[in-house]
């Protein structure tokens, strides 16, 4: 009996230690994890297996294999150096891909059983042998396979029990336990072995039918039972593994000729298996050496080799590991990576790495220009919440200033000593923003680095993250977003172990979150987190008394970036700008001054009316008649018209004065700012 240690107790050692504990042929030794609370540690303590969390203390006792099921490649080497000779070390990624194979297996006999309720009938003609019993253990079936290995007509065992026919048979068991049997060796009356798979028949209301046996002749599935002792019986277990990765993969003998290789090479090099198998390792190059022949000679993995390979010279880096039986080179296994791919990955990382900016917040409310009622409430409301640990989201349209009363909150907050990192949500994919905010563990994908990376909350600990353009998040991101606010802590992206954080989130946006949870593109239970302290920034068009100070800021900024001395603005030229309805906010403000001081001659000091670009007014259509007749219109959208109309009205009868317009309409000067946006409502002559 072989004596096997696993090392990695998680979904592909579970499965490995639940296969191999079934087996006669297989003793499995201890079952190692560091976390204790793996679920293969768990069967392993069910059936008095050891556990233990180093496999140090277990290599030097007569292990005959060794499991890796980590799919840690340092693990890899470290077992590969410290094994005994005759110690046969079988890969991770080998314990990865049976657990997916043997899930599939899981789930097509539990098809099998299904529709084994509802039909009497099984296919004649399949390869192995099957019998099925009634819940008396009568034989009412078997196919003729299961005749041509039992010796015995199909008339002789259909009515008679069981036992009868086959004296050891553990059908009988599995009628009693209810519970499947995987893989069981079994010594016909005939002298034939057989390897056989037992399971219950179970209708869903949990009534017992009967059972059933799957069997084949062992020199079928030899290759199941015996010790992998050479490069062929390996590769015949590999084979099915191999050609349905994704990974492009070769797999050469110990003298460099080539055994094996699955479509996903044939695609990355254009060369098919008539052009490799029993080939030199060097077929394949077109510029480089080849990394099989090295690894055969110091019988050591080489990783992360740069080469050109196939007639159209792909460029690939490759990773090549030894195969090594009972202590004797039997082979090498290569996996090639398309340096496309990386280097596309590479660039995204770079361009996102660009966008997002990690710096000091270098804004105070100081900084933030305005003295118009709209604009004091805004700033009122900001320093409240810059004294709390609250949630806040900035709302307003672009341009407003919202990244500025960001950096002012967090600077006015006790946490202004620490990090403030800002973000820009929408100009980022997916894939690159999830492990750019939560990090990765080491692996979690092609070129990870070593040791994994932190994410941006975790680097914003104890400081302040600015989560701009928030409504354009994916529905999967809110609800990664959601996890940090409710439970203040992150999980990397490839890992499973929670990280607790303390970081003040500062979201903002120009979308209109309510409309986005009616269309279902934002979640609700995210937007209550989010709109625990929401602060509404008024657009230009609303606090044009505060046009002068921003005209004059703006000014004394440029002539520090241009080398200018500009002095001021003329009352005509304001007057122009006053007029204006401004839908691109400050921002817009900022270029226009800055395209008149452009063209103004070196000594002109004020700007006027001719140095200003042309700007066109617009007046928006606020009339409303409300329909006599509205016929096909829901009760709720006639409802927001006149809510519109009415609205409108009072404004207009305030003159335009939104602080007055909220007392008369008795409702919070934040409520009327949100009506106001909802139904897109402003000054006639100024939109």
């Amino acid at each position: 009996m072989k004596r096997v240690l696993i090392v990695g107790a998680g979904k592909g050692g579970s499965v490995l230690l639940n296969i191999l504990n079934a087996t006669q042929t297989m003793n499995v030794v201890a079952v190692i994890d560091t976390n204790l609370s793996a679920p293969g540690l768990e069967m392993a303590k069910k059936w008095d297996i050891p556990v233990s969390q180093s496999w140090k203390g277990w290599v030097d006792k007569d292990i005959d294999i060794i499991i890796e099921a980590t799919g840690n490649e340092h693990v890899l080497e470290e077992l590969l150096e410290r094994r005994e000779r005759k110690t046969v070390v079988i890969p991770g990624t080998v314990a990865y891909i049976i657990s997916e194979l043997f899930d599939e297996k899981q789930e097509l006999l539990e098809k099998i059983e299904l529709q084994m309720q509802n039909q009497n009938l099984i296919l004649n003609n399949i390869r192995d042998g099957m019998i099925v019993v009634n819940y008396h253990g009568i034989i009412t079936f078997v196919n003729k396979s299961a005749e041509t290995i039992i010796d015995l007509a199909k008339s002789d065992l259909e009515g008679e029990r069981i036992e009868n026919i086959i004296l050891n048979t553990r059908l009988p068991e599995v009628l009693k336990s209810r519970r499947r049997e995987i893989n069981q060796k079994l010594t016909l009356e005939n002298g034939k072995q057989i390897i056989a798979t037992r399971i219950p028949i179970i209708r869903a209301d949990n009534r017992l039918l009967g059972a059933f046996a799957v069997f084949k002749d062992i020199t079928e599935v030899v290759h199941l039972a015996e010790e992998n002792t050479d490069l062929k019986e390996i590769k015949t277990m590999l084979e099915a593994i191999i050609h349905s990765s994704d990974e492009a993969i070769s797999v050469v003998d110990e003298q460099g000729l080539g055994l094996m290789i699955n479509p996903a090479y044939t695609k990355i090099t254009g060369l098919a298996e008539t052009d490799v198998i029993g080939k030199p390792a060097t077929t394949d190059i077109s510029e480089g050496e080849s990394v099989h022949m090295r690894v055969l000679q110091t019988r050591r993995a080489v990783r992360g080799v740069l080469m050109k390979v196939g007639p159209n010279k792909k460029e690939v880096y490759v990773n090549v590991a030894p195969v090594i039986v009972d202590g004797k080179l039997k082979g090498s296994v290569g996996v090639l990576h398309d340096i496309s791919e990386v280097q596309s990955l590479t660039n995204e990382l770079k361009r996102a790495r660009q966008i997002i900016r990690n710096l000091e917040a270098k804004y105070t409310f100081a900084d933030i220009i305005g003295t118009s009622p709209e604009m004091k409430i805004a700033l009122e409301q900001a320093k409240v919440g810059a004294r709390t640990p609250a949630t806040v989201l900035l709302r307003g349209a672009s341009g407003t200033g919202k990244e500025l009363f960001a950096h002012a909150i967090h600077n006015e907050s006790d946490r202004k000593h620490y990090k403030f990192i800002r973000v820009n949500c929408a100009a980022i994919a997916e894939s690159i923003l999830e492990s750019e905010l939560f990090g990765y563990e080491e692996g979690a994908f092609t070129g990870a680095k070593r040791g994994g990376k932190k994410g941006l909350f975790e680097e914003a600990d104890n400081g302040s993250i600015f989560l701009d353009e928030i409504g354009e998040l994916s529905l999967h991101m809110q609800a990664k977003l959601l996890r940090v606010l409710q439970e203040n802590e992150i999980v990397r992206v490839g890992g499973t172990t929670p990280i607790t954080i303390n970081v003040r989130v500062i979201t903002a946006t120009h979308v209109n979150l309510e409309k986005a949870i009616m269309a279902k593109t934002f979640r609700e239970d995210l937007y209550y987190r989010l709109n625990r302290l929401p602060i509404f920034i008024p657009p230009l068009r609303d606090r044009l008394s505060d046009l002068p100070l921003l005209a004059k800021h703006i000014i004394t900024k440029i002539n520090q970036d241009y080398g200018r001395d500009v002095q001021h603005i003329s009352e005509e030229a304001l007057a122009i700008l006053k007029n204006y309805h401004w839908p691109g906010n400050i921002r817009e403000l900022e270029n226009v001054i800055g395209r008149a001081m452009i063209y103004m001659g070196i000594h002109e000091k004020v700007i006027q009316q001719s140095h200003l670009p042309n700007l066109t007014s617009a007046v928006p259509d606020h009339t409303f008649s409300f329909p006599a007749k509205a016929n096909h219109q829901s009760l709720q959208h006639v409802i927001e018209q006149y809510e519109k109309n009415y609205i409108q009205q009072v404004y207009e009868r305030n003159d335009y004065n939104k602080t007055k317009t909220a007392k008369e309409l008795q409702i919070s000067i934040r409520n009327l700012y949100y009506k106001m946006e909802k139904y897109q409502l402003a000054k006639p002559d100024l939109q």
